[in-house]
């Protein structure tokens, strides 16, 4: 990463623009390949049912969307281009999604998020247990939002089951 932050601007760019290039199209291939593989099993029937042509067809026509905003999120970019390739997302529509997506979150990264690792960084050495409360505090505000929305949608279901 010291590497990255060291060049020019544009050098950073365009080396992390080719990074979240390759990481993102090999990820499309690989989903594009295991449903080619299960195909030939007993499990590709289930490619074939009604509700997963559905959700192929869904994904097609909102799957570009997705693909370009999973890279303002955390986590869900490596599934999201996964699920664009298993659901063999024609390459014309895939790979605009994929080259926005990768510009965006090249740009973001080159600003925004080197300067946030540099400065998390500093604030690790300076005081490591400052920086590991901030670890836990940030990890309790995850988990209690998680529990919060588990517990309206049960609380939603059970309204909707009565």
């Amino acid at each position: 990463m010291d590497q990255i932050m060291s060049l020019p601007f544009g050098v950073a760019l365009a080396a992390l623009f080719a990074i979240v290039m390759i990481r993102v199209n090999v990820t499309y291939w690989i989903g594009r390949g295991a449903v080619a593989g299960f195909a030939h099993t007993r499990f590709g029937r289930s490619l074939e049912r009604p509700k997963a042509a559905r959700a192929q067809v869904l994904f097609q026509r909102w799957g570009p969307y997705a693909v370009v905003l999973s890279f303002l999120t955390i986590g869900l970019q490596t599934a999201i281009n996964l699920a664009a390739g298993a659901a063999r997302m024609p390459l014309r529509r895939y790979l605009p999604a994929a080259i926005a997506g990768s510009l965006m979150w090249a740009l973001l990264y080159a600003t925004i998020g080197l300067a946030a690792l540099e400065a998390w960084l500093a604030v690790a050495a300076a005081s490591p247990v400052g920086a590991g409360l901030g670890v836990v505090a940030l990890a309790v505000v995850i988990v209690w939002v998680v529990v919060v929305r588990k517990r309206r949608s049960a609380a939603k279901s059970a309204d909707t089951v009565v």
